[in-house]
């Protein structure tokens, strides 16, 4: 009978701990990044480090905790401004995937529209005399048209020949990989780096070495950018007849289109926006945080913003926490591994632990409701119970 009662005051305090439906929305992700980080401690220390530490070390990488030393001329400034950079493409990303999601649709392919978008902006743009006021906002529509037009190409293939989005998204992506791997390699490799030749400071969206407080750092332009395309994407999903259209497809197509939605149009137009999305990654990754491409090798990015788009409930406020968190674990990885000696791939594996848990999402939402119910129907039988009791005493008592 205790243990009974203890059993039902655990059940009570998960169903307390996860709120109302509304709320889940924001516990749920956090439930899942808490699992994630325990189960990263707990790896630490049968490694034998201190995973006190070990966090701490990822903050200090990303120049959101200072260092016990600094290299000459840099400082916590250069550190955070670097990991601005490396956020901004990871918003973009993970905004992509959320578009597409929105629809009911699965967009793996951000990392060959990343691809496909910075190489032609690189080869058209990036090696090119313009000067830097239309240098810049040129790379920027260029990467968003192509990106827009392989994301299209995806959702055509959708609904004229009914083609998985996924497999032509990741057929898409090695498609892109090795076309383009090819014409690096044939006409634009640097013989020294053999990578793509990099673009020039004209175009690129990241400007290097800047002078602030005595320090050298950078400045990641597209990040105000990223800010925005938040703001105009979560009005667009949330209050626009365009953006209620795409989710009502998303949550029953048949439906939708009894309901006079043109579900076909809908789906070329998530594509494309979350294409030209991925395309804004592309350009804020390859002529921004890096300034060429390495053959043959797909952006992590693009992958990781899967999980960032689950971790923030596919919401555009959502994945600005979501991308800086996944961001500070995949950016303060290399400085957690020289630092404290714990390999980068822990990194990797407490991101993969969030998709992991955040998957489990529909999961996690459905027991809370399941455990109120049985809670509630054991509180009516106990209170029957307790009625009929009161009833046969009742009874004793006027014989």
């Amino acid at each position: 009978m205790k243990q009974n009662r203890k059993g039902n005051s655990l059940s009570r305090a998960f169903v307390a701990l996860m709120g109302s439906e509304k709320r889940q929305s924001i516990t749920i992700p956090l439930f899942a990044i808490c699992l994630s980080l325990i189960a990263g401690a707990v790896l630490m220390m049968i490694l034998g480090k201190d995973p006190i530490i070990g966090y701490k070390s990822l903050l200090q990488g990303c120049g959101l905790l200072m260092k016990k030393n600094y290299a000459g001329g840099k400082g916590l400034l250069t550190d955070f401004m670097s990991y601005l950079d490396i956020w901004t493409p990871m918003i973009f990303a993970a905004l992509a995937v959320a578009v597409a999601y929105k629809a009911g649709l699965f967009n793996i392919g951000v990392s060959g529209q990343m691809l496909i978008g910075g190489f032609i902006a690189s080869i058209t743009v990036g090696y090119s005399d313009l000067p830097a006021v239309i240098a810049k906002p040129l790379v920027i529509v260029i990467c968003m048209v192509i990106g827009a037009l392989a994301g299209s190409f995806i959702g055509l293939l959708k609904y004229k020949f009914n083609i998985n989005e996924v497999v032509s998204a990741i057929m898409l992506n090695y498609i892109f990989q090795y076309i383009i791997s090819f014409f690096i390699l044939t006409f634009f490799v640097n013989p020294i780096t053999r990578q793509s030749n990099p673009v020039g400071e004209n175009a690129r969206l990241t400007l290097q070495n800047v002078q602030i407080a005595g320090m050298k750092t950078v400045i990641p332009l597209g990040f105000v950018l990223a800010i925005i395309a938040v703001v105009v994407m979560h009005y667009f999903i949330n209050h626009t007849r365009i953006g209620f259209e795409l989710k009502a497809v998303g949550a029953n197509k048949k439906a939708a289109t009894y309901a006079g939605v043109n579900a076909n149009k809908n789906i070329m137009l998530a594509m494309a926006i979350s294409g030209a999305l991925a395309g804004l990654a592309g350009a804020t990754y390859y002529l921004g945080y890096l300034s060429s491409i390495q053959p043959k090798v797909l952006a992590s990015t693009g992958f990781d913003s899967i999980a960032v788009c689950l971790l923030g409930n596919s919401n555009p406020i959502g994945i600005v926490a979501s991308s800086f968190l996944v961001t500070i674990i995949s950016k303060g990885s290399m400085y957690m591994n020289s630092s404290v000696g714990l390999p980068q791939e822990i990194a990797s594996l407490i991101t993969g632990l969030m998709l992991l848990f955040a998957a489990c999402g529909v999961y996690i939402r459905a027991r809370p409701k399941r455990t109120k119910d049985r809670l509630d129907q054991q509180d009516r039988l106990e209170a029957a119970e307790r009625k009929d009791s009161a009833s046969e005493e009742g009874k004793e008592d006027d014989r």
